[in-house]
């Protein structure tokens, strides 16, 4: 007899069913004992109309925790449909980096109308953090943050640390301040523990301090702290007082979009403001096509210069066999060095500044492999076609992988240079020029070699 095994249920399904029965005492044990992190993941696989019904069942103190790592597009969907006290109460319990975010991808008249029904202080705040440019590193800092004065003892500093633990999102780092709010020195708190409590703090200071201004990229935010293997990165203006803070997780949440988005333009494909799940046909058909008919228009120029030297393809019809992989071989080439630059301008392990050094060593990498694909095909074409034939496809190929590595190489530089994207340098761009400026190569040293006219 067979013995059917069931498979334990999900979290997604177990919150289905309890959401079903409407059994809010199983609902709340139920979000009592998982993460809010889990709960908002099992949510993301529910249909939406069971976001709101959570959310409705729960006080706001758990609705906000869960609604808070939801993914910022879901967030904004859900906004949408809440009716506008939830919604108001909803936003007033994140903390202010969380709900400037949100905010921000609402309709401006729905984010305005949510924000005249937030207490003053709280509208001050993320009007302050609205202001700021997009993708700067004072949008994403939290002003909850406690400090420190260096004249006062560490007892004074941990009394005050303890009173204000409520409003500061982290104090495993403390800073130190002037009264006019200029990042002085910085400390663990470890370090005013372990210290004698009539101690000064300024005893214990480190004046290395790692600090980013309000006005720079998010993106440097996140290769400081990651460089620096910091808890916390103070963001400071342009006189060195100190605005707020950028903890490690609003790293790992910058770090997920720039990737995602460097992925995105790498296949050529516009910014998707939604999941997969999320987008519906019409969207993802509106991202995609634009740069499919840019390269729909690049191609066209192949088909003439495949057209300008039929003459010497109707002469040695073998060139048709080996253009596609002579042709292909410099696209990669020229990808494949596209994507190691992208990559290391990404991460800051070069420089505009290595340029020329990168250039040299590319063309050294470029000649040797040029000659590698050039030995291959040589002894394609003696064994398809003849000795001439060989020498002059595989000069070709020689020349169409330096092009393409090089190109390759030089596109991204270039692009930063003009303050544009890097990864807009993408592998379908890269090998769409490759592929005119090689068949042109191609057919004209054949003609040249082969004295076709």
């Amino acid at each position: 007899m067979n013995t059917v095994v069931q498979e334990d249920p999900t979290l997604a399904d177990v919150l289905r069913e309890t959401l079903d029965q409407g059994d809010a005492d199983r609902l709340r044990e139920l979000v009592d004992a998982h993460a809010g992190q889990d709960i908002a993941h099992a949510l993301t696989k529910l249909p939406r109309q069971q976001w709101q019904r959570l959310l409705e069942r729960l006080d706001h103190e758990h609705a906000a925790d869960i609604y808070a790592h939801l993914p910022t597009e879901q967030q904004t969907l859900l906004l949408e449909e809440l009716e506008h006290d939830q919604a108001t109460r909803l936003i007033g319990q994140l903390s202010y980096d969380d709900a400037a975010a949100v905010l921000h991808e609402l309709e401006d008249e729905h984010a305005g109308t949510i924000l005249s029904a937030l207490p003053e202080d709280d509208q001050r705040v993320l009007n302050a953090l609205l202001a700021y440019p997009e993708e700067s590193a004072g949008r994403i800092m939290t002003p909850e943050y406690a400090t420190v004065r260096p004249e006062w003892t560490v007892e004074e500093a941990l009394d005050h640390l303890r009173e204000h633990s409520d409003i500061a999102e982290t104090v495993n780092t403390i800073f130190a301040v002037s009264p006019g709010g200029q990042l002085l020195g910085w400390a663990r708190l470890k370090d005013l523990l372990l210290s004698r409590p009539r101690a000064r703090v300024e005893t214990v200071l480190r004046m290395d301090i790692i600090s980013i201004e309000a006005h720079e990229d998010q993106e440097e935010a996140a290769r400081r702290i990651s460089h620096y293997d910091l808890d916390v990165l103070p963001v400071v203006d342009e006189h060195g007082a100190i605005l707020g803070i950028i903890t490690v997780d609003d790293v790992l949440d910058i770090i997920r979009d720039e990737t995602t988005e460097d992925f995105h333009r790498m296949a050529a494909v516009s910014d998707l403001p939604l999941s997969m799940r999320e987008a519906s046909m019409r969207l993802l058909y509106r991202k995609r096509v634009g740069w499919l008919v840019i390269l729909v228009a690049v191609n066209i120029l192949s088909g003439a210069a495949i057209a300008f030297f039929e003459a010497s393809i109707e002469a040695v019809v073998a060139l048709v066999f080996f253009l596609p992989m002579v042709i292909a071989t410099g696209g990669n080439a020229g990808a494949q060095a596209s994507t190691l630059m992208v990559r290391a301008l990404a991460t800051g392990d070069i420089q505009m500044r290595d340029w020329l050094r990168l250039g040299t060593k590319e063309v050294l990498v470029a000649t040797a492999l040029g000659f590698a694909m050039a030995a291959a095909i040589w002894l394609a074409g003696n064994w398809l076609g003849d000795f001439a034939v060989a020498n002059a496809i595989a000069i070709a190929m020689f020349l169409v992988v330096l092009f393409g590595s090089m190109f390759g190489m030089t596109l991204p530089f270039i692009l930063t240079r003009l303050k544009l994207d890097p990864a807009t340098a993408s592998a379908p761009l890269i090998t769409s020029v490759v592929d005119v400026i090689g068949i042109i190569i191609y057919f004209g040293v054949a003609t040249a070699i082969l004295q076709l006219h």
